[in-house]
């Protein structure tokens, strides 16, 4: 116990020092400086908002929204929750085999009420233009194409029943589907390692590690802390902590990170990280270890930065892709996210698989009776 004290003060005097690098005060709307001159993006940022990742089609090459169309947004997430807010039947019935129709993190038998959800409020603005997506490249706002080989591999994954929880196509039925194609066929439940980096809490969903740094459903501050050869920017979801290595160069191929190897280095005001060297799946699991992300980092003004991205990766899409949004300052602070506290429901997620293959099989498992006999 006095050995761990001492390397949790460690590191709190790593992260103060850090913190207490010189700055030159903004005066009449400057933008705050470090020492050196660099723009000082120390600060806690609230990156919620309700744009889209990929652009809704009906917007087609449509970058802006009006404010009218901006107000309809808010007003329809204003609406949601409080629809979301109003009590529940305490005599309710259990959701139905299968789910309830509900959908995302859910599973299908209902998920988290609005209290947990933290979407924001709007859509963001940059440039006092409201944006129809953050992806801004291809014009359309979405994602390129995939590779034939990516998108022959997933058909691969499904058909071993790897790659999902679900049936392709289709929602959880509350049965071991898996073992259709033989009572030993492999499944998506077998062994703990099997299972997404979150449900583990080893990584946050949604990329808000990433690179690239994408909002979420709840948990979207992040924190950065700046100094002239370091540069760390601490995520609220499953307590991440990018390292930017300023001025240097790359670890060599070999060593590979769930977040990749991340250096950076200033293009005038402009912080620009170049992140490789991810490792088979990365945090942004669309991609692949050869994935490549430049990052840029620019202070709009002293209350906020807007963060651009591009996403390169020969492998899973057949051309790069760019994004942008705005990430406002926030005198929130990020909280520890203790994710493993109380997880007991990645054993419940093992045990109800096992259950279901006994079902499947005819078998009465650990003395209980089996419904289906």
């Amino acid at each position: 116990m006095r050995n761990l004290m001492k390397t949790i003060n460690l590191g709190v005097l790593a992260l103060t020092t850090l913190t207490l690098t010189p700055i030159v005060v903004a005066q009449s709307g400057a933008l705050p400086r470090t020492a050196n001159g660099h723009p000082d993006l120390s600060g806690t940022y609230d990156v919620s908002t309700l744009t889209p990742l990929q652009r809704p089609a009906e917007f087609g090459e449509k970058l802006f929204l009006t404010n009218d169309e901006a107000a309809v947004i808010a007003a329809a997430e204003s609406r949601r929750n409080s629809d979301r807010n109003q009590a529940s039947d305490p005599n309710r019935a259990a959701p139905p085999q299968g789910g309830d129709g509900s959908t995302g993190a859910s599973g299908n038998v209902g998920g988290y009420n609005t209290f947990w959800i933290d979407r924001g409020t709007g859509a963001f603005q940059i440039d006092g233009q409201w944006r129809t997506s953050i992806i801004i490249d291809p014009p359309n706002g979405r994602m390129p194409a995939q590779t034939d080989e990516r998108r022959a591999e997933r058909r691969a994954r499904l058909g071993a029943g790897e790659a999902a929880p679900r049936r392709e196509g289709g929602s959880n039925d509350g049965t071991a589907y898996w073992l259709d194609a033989g009572l030993e066929a492999p499944g998506p439940y077998d062994n703990m390692e099997q299972r997404p980096f979150a449900e583990r809490c080893l990584l946050s969903f949604s990329s808000t590690g990433g690179p690239p740094m994408l909002p979420a459903l709840y948990n979207n501050h992040k924190r950065i802390v700046q100094s002239e050869d370091t540069i760390i920017i601490q995520v609220e979801m499953v307590h991440e902590a990018r390292v930017v290595r300023m001025n240097t160069k790359h670890d060599p191929a070999h060593i590979q990170k769930w977040l990749g190897d991340s250096i950076g280095w200033w293009e005038g005001d402009t912080l620009v990280v170049e992140t490789t060297n991810f490792r088979d799946v990365p945090a942004f699991s669309q991609g692949s270890k050869d994935m490549k992300v430049t990052e840029h980092f620019r202070m709009e003004s002293p209350d906020q930065l807007v963060y651009t991205f591009t996403v390169e990766d020969d492998n899973v899409w057949t051309a790069p892709f760019t994004g942008e949004y705005a990430w406002p300052r926030s005198t929130n602070k990020v909280f520890e996210y203790a994710c493993h506290e109380a997880n007991y429901a990645l054993e419940g997620i093992m045990k109800g698989a096992r259950l279901l293959e006994a079902e499947f099989r005819g078998e009465e498992p650990e003395g209980v009776p089996n419904p289906t006999r």
